[in-house]
């Protein structure tokens, strides 16, 4: 009995570790995303018509680490974008849903794009690197910056964390970084319900 106990306790201990950790974590995703609230209650009733299949969370947590690169091959994270409400989508040239929704993404780039918002498409071909910029060009997307991560880094991370099953998939975060709703798989983002649900994310 007295062996019992003595086994238990180092369990016990390990469990209350475990215990204050999930708190600590659980606090500070409220103290950091708890302003994003009244978002995501806005927009909740707006997944609907072409953007039904967008997953509103129930509150706003804090996202995986993300990294990428930018335009000129910059290393970015999610935070280079703090004080945006950002759109990012994962697209590869060899995924034909992501190739169809990338004219729908540049126009929603084209409408709401600027200091408050971007759409930040990251590609993630790990072969023929030069094709996905032509592909853009060839197709006219304009509006969109060129983001990437070529090294298959960022899918296994969305993988992991069950952002991701297949492609495309689209992350919605508030201008703090909190994470705000996720889609997996495409979506008409240039149709009026894709507008009205991008606009209340801006609280506009």
């Amino acid at each position: 009995m007295r062996k019992s106990i003595l086994i238990a306790l180092p369990l016990v201990g390990a469990a209350l570790v475990a215990f204050a950790l999930v708190s600590r974590n659980t606090e500070a995703v409220a103290q950091e995303c708890v302003a994003s609230q009244n978002i995501v209650e806005n927009l909740a009733p707006l997944a609907r018509g072409e953007v039904a299949a967008v997953m509103v969370h129930g509150s706003p947590k804090l996202p995986p680490d993300m990294a990428f690169t930018g335009p000129n091959g910059e290393s970015l994270t999610l935070a280079d974008f703090e004080g945006k409400t950002v759109l990012l989508n994962l697209w590869a040239t060899w995924c034909a849903p992501c190739r169809e929704e990338m004219p729908a993404l540049d126009e929603l780039q084209a409408e709401f794009g600027g200091d408050q918002f971007e759409v930040v498409a990251v590609n993630i071909d790990t072969r023929n690197l030069d094709r996905p910029r032509a592909w853009l060009q060839e197709h006219g997307i304009d509006q969109l910056a060129y983001y990437a991560e070529n090294d298959g880094r960022l899918l296994q991370t969305l993988q992991r964390s069950g952002h991701v099953v297949g492609l495309p998939t689209t992350i919605l975060f508030a201008e703090n970084n909190c994470e705000l709703a996720v889609l997996k798989g495409p979506a008409h983002w240039s149709s009026e319900d894709a507008f009205a649900f991008i606009r209340t994310s801006l609280a506009r």
